[in-house]
């Protein structure tokens, strides 16, 4: 088994909790879709971020209330660069998988496309 690194990002209108929530979980949802064969006791851990304009909840708090209570998660701020899309949540999984590299979906939702249109064309 290898580990590989599964990404994706998705926008909110504004900094509102239920929101935030609801965003992160659908990103997640598309990404078990887009990649069939990943089990939750195979994702080593996972990493959310979010825009300097996000600040109300934590990602992985979605996650949690789904019952993912053994995957190890951490939230962080994005780095603050001039003219960065904004109300977004970005989030790299490192799931433990038997594809190869290229067989992994990455999503990219709602405004966040524009970040990796190569990727969410894919």
């Amino acid at each position: 088994m290898t580990l590989r690194g599964v990404r994706g990002a998705i926008t909110v209108e504004t900094d509102q909790p239920s929101l935030i929530l609801a965003a992160t979980w659908e990103l997640l949802e598309a990404i078990l879709l887009a990649n069939p064969s990943m089990r939750t006791e195979d994702i080593a851990s996972i990493i959310f971020t979010v825009t300097e304009d996000l600040v109300s909840v934590h990602p992985a708090l979605a996650v949690r209330q789904k019952g993912w209570v053994f995957v190890p998660m951490i939230c962080a701020r994005e780095i603050p660069v001039p003219n960065s899309l904004p109300h977004t949540i970005r989030i790299l999984i490192h799931w433990n998988a038997e594809c190869e590299q290229s067989a992994v979906r990455h999503i990219y939702l709602r405004e966040a496309i524009s970040l990796r249109p190569d990727l969410a064309a894919a």
